[in-house]
């Protein structure tokens, strides 16, 4: 296996022609009969990379194969000694500017602009093409993160993991689960400074005095990393990716995840201000159900989003205002907690508040409190049920009364198989005033399919004493709301900001996008119709 870095190790290529670049790296799967399963392209920077996954006998798991442009060696040379030299010297980089996500794209360009100059200046005869490749190689080592960047660039991955200097990468795909890539970071110093670099960037740092880092992205992405000997088998970096398309209702139904029927009760419930905790074990897509219930807030409220690190990501045309919690400065100062965040968006006046985790007692009293006083709270925690749920909240360390659960209308459970990688919908239940629940749906294993335990009663008694609806007519807009979603999906509109468009149009002109839906009109029919 091969370090990522697009070296040459045939003596020859020191004779190359300066600027060249050679075809794309062919990268040995090793002995042994492979079964390829999938091979797609990314663009990293302008430069073309392949992957190629494939199944071999001899490895148990799938092997994740990249192949990237090489580099004649003379090339690598000037590159890393001259060039990147004149770069440093020449673009003024503020650090602020590349942590704005709104400024990171103008930095990036003006870097990519100032890096084709001096690379022509070098090589006057370069084709765009290989202008192109050597500019992405100096934007992946100078303002990237090198050898990473190629799985940085995939959405199709969930997670990126450093064992060492021992082991290949490992990346977990949303097809294929865990992944040993052909990649190898050959030294432990190498991983210790793209540590070390992201550190910076946000006023971290990790070495033998704090062999443990969190961070961030500028991408959203959220990064952990420790030091030998703390990890006895060397340095390690663990990247776990930000969703860059947020999922929506329609996904979740397009994939089974839950029913349109589940999906429907869980919109008719955020439209009538109800308080929604979703739960489930770690990995089981509880921050992406959230995101995917936020897009049935209605366009005139105003919207708190409250994180560790941002995951949210929410229709731009609503009112939304997302804060994130800052850890302390290397003198322990400066620190922004989710608790803090919490008490200050009380003053905010906030319709709906979004939390991404909750995890202490006065997080969860505030959280509780916040209920009581008529606001709309929904939440992530970590438990495998709805009695499991309820017990973590009444228990220490949250350990709240159980009289205060009562403002809680909704739990929903996610779960996460990790043999076969599926995700589902586990449990719906609804919780009455005293703090107990009664779970309403269910995911049944042999026939994945949600089933229905039983009818919904405290929660359509909240609704109707707000509303005055009968229980018929509750189901009959629930019905209504699953045809909605049964369009989106048959329009195939997952994007959040489409899916964000047919909801408001939902909430503004009922009747009219019903209609249009009938004609079968596509939204942006029914939006030069308003």
């Amino acid at each position: 296996m091969k370090s990522s870095k697009p070296t040459q190790s045939d003596p020859a290529a020191s004779h190359d022609k300066a600027g060249e670049v050679l075809p794309i790296e062919e990268v040995s799967m090793g002995s042994g009969t492979a079964q390829l399963l999938d091979t797609y392209t990314l663009d990293v920077e302008g430069m073309k990379v392949e992957v190629r996954i494939a199944r071999k006998a001899d490895v148990y798991v799938p092997f994740y194969e990249i192949k990237i442009p090489g580099l004649a060696e003379g090339t690598r040379i000037i590159l890393d000694t001259q060039i990147k030299g004149e770069l440093i010297g020449e673009v003024n980089v503020d650090i602020t500017e590349l942590l704005d996500a709104r400024k990171n794209k103008y930095v990036r360009d003006q870097f990519f602009s100032k890096t084709t100059k001096v690379l022509l200046r070098h090589f006057p005869s370069l084709t765009q093409e290989n202008l192109r490749i050597l500019s992405a190689y100096m934007m992946q080592y100078t303002l990237g993160l090198g050898d990473l960047e190629p799985f940085l660039h995939d959405e199709k991955l969930e997670e990126i993991v450093v064992n060492g200097s021992r082991q290949p990468i490992w990346a977990f795909h949303k097809k294929y689960g865990w992944c040993v890539t052909n990649i190898v970071l050959k030294e432990e110093k190498s991983i210790q400074d793209y540590a070390a670099a992201i550190g910076r960037r946000v006023g971290r740092q990790i070495n033998m005095l704090n062999p443990l880092m969190d961070a961030r992205l500028v991408t959203g992405d959220r990064v952990n990393a420790t030091l030998f000997p703390i990890s006895t088998n060397g340095n390690t970096i663990t990247i776990r990716k930000f969703a860059r398309n947020p999922w929506t209702p329609s996904m979740f139904v397009q994939l089974d995840t839950v029913s349109a029927d589940v999906m429907a009760l869980l919109w008719l419930g955020i439209q009538n201000e109800m308080s929604i905790l979703v739960s489930g074990g770690t990995g089981s897509g509880k921050t992406s159900f959230l995101n995917a219930l936020s897009t049935f807030f209605p366009p005139n409220q105003r919207i708190i989003s409250i994180e560790d690190t941002r995951e949210i990501y929410l229709p731009s045309f609503l009112q939304w205002v997302p804060l994130s919690t800052r850890p302390p400065n290397p003198e322990g100062k400066g620190e922004i907690k989710m608790l803090d965040l919490m008490v200050n968006s009380l003053r905010m006046r906030p319709d709906r508040i979004i939390v991404g985790e909750v995890r202490r007692q006065r997080e969860a009293e505030i959280l509780f409190e916040a209920m009581h006083t008529g606001h709309s709270v929904y939440a992530t925690l970590h438990a495998d049920n709805a009695d499991q749920t309820l017990s973590r909240l009444t228990n220490p360390p949250i350990d709240i009364p159980k009289s205060m659960v009562g403002a809680l209308d909704m739990i929903v459970v996610q779960y996460r198989n990790r043999r076969t990688g599926i995700r589902r919908t586990f449990e719906v239940a609804e919780v009455d005033e005293k703090g107990d629940y009664k779970v309403v749906y269910r995911w049944n294993p042999r026939t994945d399919r949600l089933d229905k335990i039983d009818e919904i009663s405290s929660l359509a008694d909240r609704i109707s004493l707000y509303t005055g609806m009968s229980l018929k007519e509750i189901n009959a807009d629930i019905d209504e709301k699953i045809g909605v979603l049964n369009y989106m999906i048959k329009k195939k509109y997952t994007d959040v900001e489409v899916v964000g468009r047919v909801v408001a149009e939902y909430y503004n002109n009922r009747d009219g996008l019903l209609k249009a839906i009938e004609k079968d009109l596509s939204i942006d029919d029914i939006m030069k119709k308003v």
